[in-house]
């Protein structure tokens, strides 16, 4: 499988993630928001951010334990399963490439606006449409050449935008009138709530940037951080923005402009603060279409990468190591919605995808963690679970109620889509246990046949963390693990052992037998209770071997007074006596990783016990 070049930094998940919220939502509809909250219209946004959250958490916790290209895709689809990952990929490459497209129309309307101030001309649909399309052409463009350029320029044109908003702010403080936030809630809380809905999809674009985790440096620290600091920023710049702009505008003007922020910059600043915003709204709207082609193209990518679309859509250009097909796909997508789809009235129905999108990654997180799956590590856990996921898939489901008949009839038919793709297509290809399978599977107390979640997930953190495997981890890869029940003798157990042994290091079985009674009767190999290295020496070179035995039930040693769970037994001939050492040490760093014990006994099958050992957070020997 090609793998995305890592090119993206801290500054550019939050320009990425910043730049998809600041756009329409905004600089054009804080003037539909008053018309229908009146001055409250700022708690309406300020609620909006706070119905965030829980997504936002959820999506930095997903993408911390799964750093892969497709973002919702990928949650939704090891979570509850390929239908639903079906479902994830083709919503949220649709909603999120509908979005960008009506960006860029917005962006050519503005730029008719602001023409229309310079030259008295007057500018035919087609010549808007025309310039929509060559602007939608030039970011694909500049997402096939280069992620890391992409991202520079991301960071510069939100860096100007929020610079422009901050003088916004500064300046149009002192002209505020106090007055015109009298009656501020005068159309009622139910007002405010509504319009709470209806402003929440500004915030909508914020968790996209997790579609291009693979993408991203040190994603366990980068994600979760620029998330939320994209989500503190912008939410403040947007209550502060609404605030000072209800403040200088005659309500009746705010709720008919088409431009309230430039509208409201023209009240202190005159005709060139017009101006000024409208160039910010029109740089606002770039980023939303540029960060979008760059986070939407990654769902078909990961979903061909899965097999559940044809192969070319995961291939990556081997100059600009960039999904260039994938990228090739959105951008013609979005030029042929701009050129003959009624992209305005579409985007209602991407919304309702989108809140979908966010009841599902809420759901995601509930499942993953209930799966009991040893490879899932997230470094960032959303706190308050699961309280806040089960709130958030409540309010979601209310939002999704107003949204009105044919948007909800549209998501059915993508989901009926999904399930007609997946029996003519996916299911001769693809085996996948999802994390539901595997709660259905402690559950039921029944074995799945196709387990790969879990390995998966282990390969994935392995690579995230950038772990180098030395000889321990190869040894343990290869190794044999009993996983015995019911309660056991050491002698017993050593008879298995020993015969294991014997025929992976070519000696004699007897005699191994023998070395380890003789060697647990000169020193005892219980280290801590309920945990024992026996280790021998056998005949021969070059010899090393590991062996790993859990006994749930336990194992009676004779000196120990406890019964012991965990062995890691160790035989090696003369010449690996150095190597003997530094496996003792590496064995030590493991059992004395927080919880191991309580991990040992969990895990779900020897696959799981052989994850956590290469999951460990030990040490790394470079000389082996």
């Amino acid at each position: 499988m090609a793998q995305l070049k890592k090119q993206l930094g801290l500054l550019d998940v939050f320009a990425v993630a910043a730049g998809a919220m600041i756009s329409s939502g905004l600089f054009v509809l804080p003037a539909i928001a008053f018309a229908k909250a009146g001055s409250a219209v700022i708690l309406s946004y300020f609620f909006a951010s706070i119905l965030m959250i829980p997504s936002v958490l959820s999506k930095a916790e997903l993408a911390t334990a799964m750093p892969r290209a497709g973002g919702t895709y990928f949650f939704v689809e090891r979570s509850l399963g390929p239908v639903w990952g079906l479902f994830g990929g083709f919503a949220g490459w649709f909603s999120l490439a509908l979005k960008s497209a009506f960006a860029v129309v917005g962006m050519a309307v503005l730029i008719e606006v602001v023409l229309q101030m310079i030259l008295p001309t007057q500018l035919e649909s087609w010549h808007l449409k025309a310039i929509a399309v060559l602007c939608c052409l030039g970011f694909t463009a500049l997402n096939i050449v280069s992620v890391k350029y992409t991202g520079r320029f991301q960071v510069l044109l939100v860096g100007i935008l929020l610079a422009i908003l901050a003088l916004f702010v500064i300046f149009g403080a002192g002209a505020v009138e106090v007055a015109r936030y009298k009656g501020f809630l005068e159309k009622g809380w139910p007002a405010v709530l509504a319009t709470s809905g209806l402003v929440f999809i500004s915030f909508g674009g914020l968790t996209k940037v997790a579609s291009i985790a693979e993408e991203v440096k040190y994603p366990g620290k980068n994600l979760p951080l620029g998330m939320i600091l994209a989500w503190f920023v912008v939410t403040l710049f947007y209550i502060a923005v609404i605030v000072i702009t209800v403040g200088l505008v005659d309500g009746a003007e705010l709720a008919g402009s088409l431009m309230p922020i430039s509208l409201a910059a023209g009240k202190f600043i005159g005709p060139v603060g017009f101006a000024i915003l409208g160039l910010a709204a029109i740089a606002a709207f770039v980023t939303t279409a540029n960060g979008g082609i760059l986070a939407a193209s990654r769902s078909p990518m990961a979903m061909s990468r899965d097999q559940l679309l044809p192969p070319p859509l995961a291939r990556v250009n081997r100059r600009f190591k960039t999904p260039h097909i994938s990228i090739l796909l959105t951008g013609g997508f979005m030029i042929t919605a701009i050129v003959f789809l009624d992209i305005e009235s579409l985007v209602k129905t991407a919304s309702t995808l989108m809140i979908i999108l966010f009841i599902l990654v809420n759901a995601s997180v509930i499942i993953m963690r209930e799966s009991g799956i040893q490879s899932y590590r997230p470094q960032f856990k959303s706190p308050l679970y699961p309280y806040i996921h089960i709130l958030a898939i409540i309010a979601y489901s209310a939002l999704i109620v107003d949204m009105g008949k044919v948007p909800l009839l549209i998501c059915a038919g993508f989901i009926a889509l999904s399930a007609a793709w997946f029996l003519l297509y996916v299911s001769r290809r693809v085996s996948r246990a999802s994390a539901a399978m595997h709660i259905v599977e402690r559950v039921t107390d029944r074995e799945l046949k196709t387990v790969t979640l879990e390995n998966e997930l282990r390969d994935i953190l392995l690579e995230r963390d950038d772990v180098i495997e030395d000889r321990f981890d190869k040894l343990v890869r290869e190794c044999e693990i009993l996983d015995m029940a019911g309660r056991q003798s050491a002698e017993d157990v050593f008879r298995q052992i020993s015969a294991i042994l014997a025929e992976r290091l070519g000696t004699d079985e007897y005699v191994l037998f023998e070395k380890f009674l003789h060697r647990e009767a000169e020193a005892g190999t219980v280290v801590q209770p309920g945990f024992a290295i026996p280790h021998i020496v056998v005949e021969g070179e070059n010899k090393f071997d590991i062996l790993l035995v859990r006994a749930v039930d336990g194992i009676d040693f004779p000196h120990s007074p406890e019964p012991v769970r965990i062995m890691f037994v160790l035989a090696g001939s003369r010449d690996e006596r150095n190597y003997h050492l530094r496996a003792l040490m590496a064995i030590a760093q493991i059992a004395q990783e927080k919880n191991f014990e309580q991990r040992w006994l969990a895990a779900r099958d020897t696959g799981g016990i052989r994850n956590l050992i290469l999951l460990s957070t030990r040490k790394r020997d470079t000389a082996s």
